[in-house]
């Protein structure tokens, strides 16, 4: 037999210092779990075959399928066609090569399900164009990293289908339908912040576009947009799962960049295919070793403790969901979304749940707070992606951010305690939420 809290602790323990040490999170997971095994004298076999029964999941399957989707748009010249398409709707206004950064990013974002992604591809246009005229360098990275939080709540997000997973088969059309309002709406907060900096700034006005050729830049920009159509009204009204819509949504990407705008060429295939493979990897180790450190979790039953310790501090809901958006927000300044949502899931949902919140408003809610986390210092992976771009020091940026991050809380507490902003959408298109 074995002392329990002790393994709790060599579970927990452990992990936090590889964490601290800069172990990469998949082998803190993975160590971890089997130092707390080896405690408990359960067989490391098992430890395996959880790793195996983690990513033994139909609905991963979608997550490749995302993922070279949002390559193959960002190789293909889709991601400047978005741009123009957002310039011809807002860019003749004050300041709005900043308009043109969130709306580009809203319509890029949902494209990729990827901020850094949005960042990249993005960011390496929009924060020298901003420059070159006019905008402080500061605002134009601040802008460009906030503005892409967006693509991992605005459908379809392949961290959506993560928490699906983690949650215990949530729908994941539920989850997509949820996080469309919260993601427009974190879109038009920063848009009000752009608009004041700018009057406050004085920044300058764009160019206007002819109406000739506003049309045709539109309709150019719809063949890309269509990508989304596919996936959101496919998998919310049934015609195919989030796994075959990913794979038609990388096959349309395929078709439109290769022989419509006829930007992307065969010998870019390769490098495509590499980078979809990386990042792929990166995705499933981490499923991987978190599904069996979640297996340790539930077989200590630490969600059960955690729920009893927060109730023991108060049973007040306000403040308990308070708590668990401070804990949520202060995780991710630390660590990567990815492996946030697989650990904290299957802690937090039963604590929610009793309070009355739906596990689909709860997805929204932490992944949310995960996205906050990708624009802060000091492991915001976004954030470090445009300080690279704009050549900045991380401090200048965050500075500059203040006021992002100051409508991004108020935008996540308004996720937190209006249920109806996230799970309206759903309820419409018949989900049980």
């Amino acid at each position: 037999m074995f002392d329990a809290n002790i393994a709790t602790w060599i579970l927990l323990g452990s992990f936090v210092l590889f964490i601290v040490i800069k172990m990469p999170v998949v082998f803190s997971l993975a160590v971890s779990s089997c130092i707390a095994m080896l405690y408990m004298k359960l067989p490391l076999m098992a430890f395996i075959q959880q790793m195996a029964k983690s990513v033994n999941s139909f609905s991963l399957m979608a997550i490749p399928f995302f993922i070279l989707a949002g390559e193959i748009m960002g190789a293909g010249g889709i991601s400047n066609r978005l741009l123009d398409c957002a310039n011809v709707i807002v860019g003749r206004f004050r300041g709005g090569l900043a308009y043109v950064n969130v709306l580009g990013s809203m319509m890029f974002g949902h494209l990729s399900g990827s901020a850094v992604a949005d960042v990249s591809s993005l960011g390496s246009v929009e924060i020298p164009m901003m420059e070159k005229a006019g905008y402080d360098t500061e605002f134009s990275v601040a802008v460009t990293v906030s503005s892409a939080c967006q693509g991992v709540l605005i459908p379809p997000s392949h961290n959506m289908i993560i928490y699906s997973l983690a949650a215990g088969g949530v729908s994941v059309g539920a989850l997509f339908m949820a996080g469309l309002v919260p993601g427009i709406a974190l879109g038009f907060l920063l848009l009000a912040v752009c608009v004041v900096m700018s009057i406050v700034r004085h920044y300058p006005k764009g160019d206007k576009v002819s109406f000739k050729e506003g049309v045709k830049t539109i309709w150019n920009a719809l063949l890309a947009l269509f990508t989304a159509v596919i996936i959101l009204f496919g998998v919310t009204f049934g015609f195919f799962t989030a796994t075959e819509a990913a794979a038609i949504a990388s096959i349309y990407a395929f078709i439109v960049s290769m022989f419509v705008y006829k930007e992307l060429k065969w010998s870019m295939m390769p490098r495509i295919l590499m980078n979809t493979v990386k990042t792929l990897a990166m995705v499933f180790s981490l499923i991987a070793a978190a599904g069996a450190f979640g297996y340790l979790l539930a077989f200590l039953k630490i969600p059960t403790l955690i729920t009893t310790g927060l109730l023991s501090i108060t049973s007040n809901r306000i403040v308990i969901l308070l708590l668990i958006n401070l804990m949520l927000l202060l995780l991710g300044c630390i660590m990567d979304m990815a492996p946030l949502i697989l650990i904290t899931t299957p802690i937090l949902v039963p604590v929610v749940q009793q309070f009355g919140m739906s596990p689909v408003q709860f997805g929204v809610v932490l992944i949310f707070n995960l996205a906050v986390g990708l624009c802060t210092p000091p492991v915001g992976s976004a954030l470090f992606v445009g300080c690279g771009i704009g050549k900045i020091p991380m401090e200048k940026a965050v500075k500059s951010m203040l006021p992002m991050y100051l409508v991004m809380l108020a935008g996540l507490l308004l996720v937190t305690f209006v249920p109806a902003i996230s799970l309206t959408l759903p309820r419409l298109f018949g989900y049980n939420v």
